[in-house]
């Protein structure tokens, strides 16, 4: 089994390359979708954050409400290291039960995780290559405002909250530039995936 660590940013392009990795057969976990399950009602995840934060972080039905825990982490870093600290190691100890399931099936599986915050939490030893989906700041700054429909000081906020992307090609290993169009992406990806047999040796 191989593991490719899929980073970026947000607004970066990561979710449109993990989806190319994935056509090419390439089997897909997803931290944010293992962060969701981590915090539903009961879990201890969602009770430590209960405790910390209280129950107005809570809808009705007793979800987290995203909105305002994001409001919360992102305009405060401390809160959101906090959050992390949480959250992450339930999400790591699933994610190698899930890692272990697929070994299990397929030995030779080629396994795509994508988790935003691979470097920032320094999680690279879980993973035998990183793969970093890079677009300049600004590009960010105007994909984030778009799909949100947010003001520019809004989107620069979140940006604030992560680290930048030059940062983070200091310590990939391969490099995706999602820049240009969907065409030009899908190029790159074909080309590491065909050379996929270099890094695995």
């Amino acid at each position: 089994m191989f593991i490719i660590g899929l980073t970026g940013g947000i607004a970066s392009g990561k979710s449109t390359v993990a989806k190319l990795l994935e056509e090419k057969g390439a089997y897909l976990l997803d931290a944010d979708q293992l962060a969701r399950e981590a915090v539903e009602p009961g879990r201890p995840a969602w009770q430590k954050i209960v405790d910390w934060l209280g129950e107005s972080v809570l809808l009705p039905d007793r979800n987290l409400d995203r909105a305002r825990l994001a409001e919360i982490v992102f305009n405060d870093r401390s809160k959101l290291e906090q959050l992390n600290r949480i959250v992450h190691p339930f999400v790591g100890s699933r994610f190698l039960e899930l890692a272990e399931e697929i070994k299990a099936k397929d030995p030779g599986a080629v396994v795509v995780y994508d988790i935003p915050l691979l470097i920032e939490a320094g999680m690279q030893k879980m993973v035998d290559l990183v793969l970093l989906v890079y677009v300049p700041r600004e590009t960010q700054v105007l994909r984030l405002q778009q799909r949100d429909g947010i003001e520019r000081s809004a989107a620069e906020s979140r940006l604030k909250a992560q680290m930048p992307l030059e940062e983070k090609k200091k310590q990939a290993d391969v490099i995706i530039d999602n820049r240009g169009s969907l065409a030009e992406t899908a190029r790159q990806v074909e080309q590491f995936w065909n050379n996929l047999e270099t890094y695995t040796v």
